[in-house]
């Protein structure tokens, strides 16, 4: 895929057996490569470790999206507390399936936002100090077109979310809802598009990259100055 639109493509909350599998299948058959921001918890299930591994060695990107995927870091009663149970305590799992290349050792991390909604929830003070601290990088979105309330109905409205920007981190979820079905045609209506499938992400959805902070992050950390 070729062009000047550019589409970075995410999966948030696996890996799940029987729908990560089926997606690596689809991304192979494609020749797209994405980021799997995974969950602890589930990386810890029968089966989770070895679907990562597969990611990993077929060249995908894996991230990191917290511990249990219930707890928003700005809204946590001790938000030292949270970053330990949420980044810290997955830490090596995660360290463990990091990628190669150019990008080998990066922590890629994703917040847990409730919904995708970006507001003063999503970091705390002690968590923008924690991934400042040990080198993250926070990625963002851009694209959310909430395939796990309408599966067979989202990938019209991703493709009109790529169509409004000219780079597009999309995030799609590979959970037990059946929107992944759905995803050749997705693939193939990025591909009418002549989209560009890369693998990095834009400035604008990445506020710390690499530790060093890239912009303000008040208007998503509860207690900011």
């Amino acid at each position: 895929m070729s062009g000047n639109r550019r589409v970075t493509l995410t999966f948030d909350n696996g890996p799940t057996p029987g729908v990560t599998d089926r997606v690596l299948d689809v991304l192979a058959q494609h020749r797209v490569t994405a980021t799997f921001f995974v969950v602890g918890a589930q990386l810890r299930r029968p089966g989770g470790l070895d679907l990562a591994k597969r990611a990993a060695s077929e060249g995908h990107r894996i991230g990191h999206h917290t511990a249990t995927h219930t707890l928003q870091l700005g809204a946590a009663d001790d938000p030292d507390a949270a970053v330990a149970a949420e980044i810290t305590a997955i830490e090596p799992d995660i360290d463990a399936l990091a990628g190669t290349g150019e990008t080998e050792g990066e922590r890629l991390f994703r917040p847990y936002a409730a919904g995708g909604v970006l507001d003063q929830r999503v970091f705390s003070p002690a968590a923008v100090r924690y991934l400042r601290e040990h080198r993250y990088t926070c990625v963002l979105w851009n694209t959310l077109p909430h395939d796990w309330a309408n599966p067979m109905g989202w990938v019209g409205d991703a493709l009109a979310g790529v169509a409004r920007t000219d780079w597009a981190v999309v995030v799609l979820h590979d959970m037990e809802t059946g929107a992944m079905a759905r995803l050749p045609a997705f693939l193939d209506g990025l591909a009418a598009m002549n989209a560009e499938l890369v693998t990095d992400f834009p400035d604008a959805c990445v506020p710390i990259r690499q530790g060093r902070q890239q912009s303000s992050l008040s208007h998503l950390t509860n207690g900011a100055d």
